[in-house]
């Protein structure tokens, strides 16, 4: 049965009113109101754990404060007395060395043990886990191992070489001079570092398709080729994040040379993060101590921006030319 045009209205008439939102309501309805709320506590984590203390760093660079004494401003003072500092040249020049060696170490090693672990081999979860743990052993236990092995008096290194191949008739000082002393830090940071650049790289190798090398045989390509113009096309991204993230973590590394040299001998092995702790801390010198922290941070962006603009951009890859 037809509904007759009254009935209709009568029914329309009947519907109770819509009621109106209250603010609150169109307020938790505002999607950028509920994006800044989910929001809110990573930002509030990010606020006490690293803006204050970076702005707290920021304003104690500009004063001469010490350790129970509030200081003074005195603008870009603690700045120039630092660059006009021998032992922060120095502590510079050890830092970005000890940056570039380590980088190149783990890397040249890191990629290898990649690419061998990627192979069909016997045990090879067993082995992948394995390699993890120089990399999961705490860091200042792993440098109380290294010291004893660099020890003049109980090396085990000098032990094989004097007393089992006697290659040498005395013990090997590896830390008592500038360059042994250097190069030690790095063999011990490349052991440590090692297994971070590896598991990155064999995460990015799986996802290279078999299919590419398969064709690539078919064509004729050697290993090397195929290394070149499959293998390192393909993972460079995850190669640029391994090698921008290695670079920060070495750049900015503290325990590891603290706990093997304290910045000896006579502050050759001085780095810029052990010296603003000496300086701040033994030393009392807080002002100076953060200008040596805050003088890293252009380091660190420039790394950052180095391998972005480096190695992050894929255009090339897709036979276009980059922006």
């Amino acid at each position: 049965m037809d509904v007759s045009v009254g009935e209709a209205s009568a029914v329309a008439a009947w519907r109770p009113a819509r009621r109106r939102e209250s603010w609150v309501e169109r307020l938790f309805n505002y999607k950028p109101f509920l994006i800044c709320l989910c929001l809110l506590p990573a930002i509030g984590l990010l606020v006490v754990f690293l803006t204050y203390p970076l702005g707290l760093g920021f304003w104690l660079a500009l004063t001469n404060s010490t350790i129970g004494q509030r200081g003074h401003f005195v603008g870009l003072a603690n700045f120039i007395s630092v660059l006009e500092d021998p032992v922060f040249q120095l502590a510079v020049f050890n830092t970005i060395f000890y940056t570039a060696a380590a980088t190149v170490g783990k890397f040249a090693l890191g990629v290898w043990l990649a690419l061998l672990l990627n192979n069909h081999l016997p045990f090879k979860a067993f082995l992948r886990a394995v390699i993890l743990l120089p990399w999961i052993v705490p860091t200042v236990l792993a440098a109380i191992v290294w010291w004893w092995m660099y020890s003049p008096q109980f090396s085990i290194i000098s032990y094989f070489l004097v007393n089992v191949l006697h290659v040498r008739s005395t013990y090997i000082n590896f830390l008592g001079s500038a360059w042994p002393a250097r190069w030690s830090l790095v063999v011990a940071n490349v052991w440590r570092g090692i297994p971070f650049v590896a598991i990155i790289m064999l995460a990015g190798l799986q996802t290279v398709s078999p299919s590419l090398y398969e064709a690539a045989v078919l064509d004729g390509a050697s290993r090397w080729q195929q290394f070149r113009h499959i293998t390192i096309p393909m993972v460079l991204p995850i190669l640029s994040i391994a090698l921008t993230l290695s670079m920060l973590f070495t750049f900015s590394d503290f325990q590891l040379v603290y706990a093997i040299t304290d910045g000896g001998p006579f502050n050759t092995t001085q780095i810029m993060a052990t010296l603003a702790y000496q300086v701040a801390i033994p030393g009392s010198e807080l002002g100076q101590g953060a200008a040596i922290s805050l003088a890293m941070i252009p380091f660190l962006v420039a790394i950052t921006a180095a391998n972005y603009f480096g190695l992050a951009r894929r255009k090339w890859q897709q036979g276009a030319a980059d922006d």
